[in-house]
């Protein structure tokens, strides 16, 4: 079975040879993640989810920040890997999309519907992982590569000053985005039998 939803679905991989040349411009680039993430549900309708895009010596910014963080915490031996894998796989990339969830949202729901209170925090998370999800495969549709990291208890507070977050934004992932130089690897895939199980439906179809 296949649909253009489903071959979309397909397309969106991990890219980590990511170039700095984008197939459209970045206006484009840009209405595209926004549209992307306008669209996407989230429990009530809360739309918490937020997100910085960057470009340039802006997107650079981010990764120069990562590397910053990692050497703090690194050996010399781990480091040095770890320098080549961001410099190569995300810097080289043409930008970078901020994923945050705003956690003034999230207190104004439960505020507001204190039955589910608990709940929320976890569908802020689900709403974002949607959003992130969404953006990732329209990017891979329009031909752009990305990858989904998460360096964010490391660099929250420096991007926070980098680019005046809003305190109450919680850094949740980071998608470098870029040319694909080299396309993913084929995909492996578990078996149906371990993954799904389904009943009442008639055993001759």
């Amino acid at each position: 079975m296949s649909t253009p939803f489903l071959k979309a679905l397909e397309q969106r991989r991990s890219i980590y040879s990511l170039g700095s040349k984008l197939p459209k411009s970045k206006k484009e680039v840009t209405e595209t993640i926004k549209t992307a993430i306008r669209d996407c549900p989230s429990s009530f309708n809360v739309q918490s989810s937020r997100a910085v895009i960057l470009y340039g010596a802006e997107h650079a910014k981010v990764w120069e920040i990562v590397k910053a963080a990692l050497k703090k915490v690194m050996s010399a031996e781990q480091y040095a890997a770890s320098e080549a894998k961001v410099n190569g796989c995300f810097l080289a990339g043409a930008g970078t999309v901020l994923f945050y969830e705003d956690t003034a949202a999230v207190k104004g729901q439960q505020a507001a519907f204190p039955l589910y209170a608990a709940n929320f925090p976890t569908w802020s998370q689900h709403s974002s992982a949607i959003a992130q999800f969404a953006v990732w495969t329209a990017l891979a549709q329009d031909g752009i590569g990305a990858s989904l990291q998460h360096y964010n208890e490391l660099i929250e507070a420096e991007l926070r000053t980098a680019f005046g977050v809003p305190a109450e934004w919680q850094l949740v992932a980071q998608m470098p985005f870029g040319s694909i130089e080299k396309p993913a690897d084929a995909k492996t895939y578990m078996a149906d039998e371990k993954r799904f199980t389904v009943r009442g439906v008639d055993s001759k179809l």
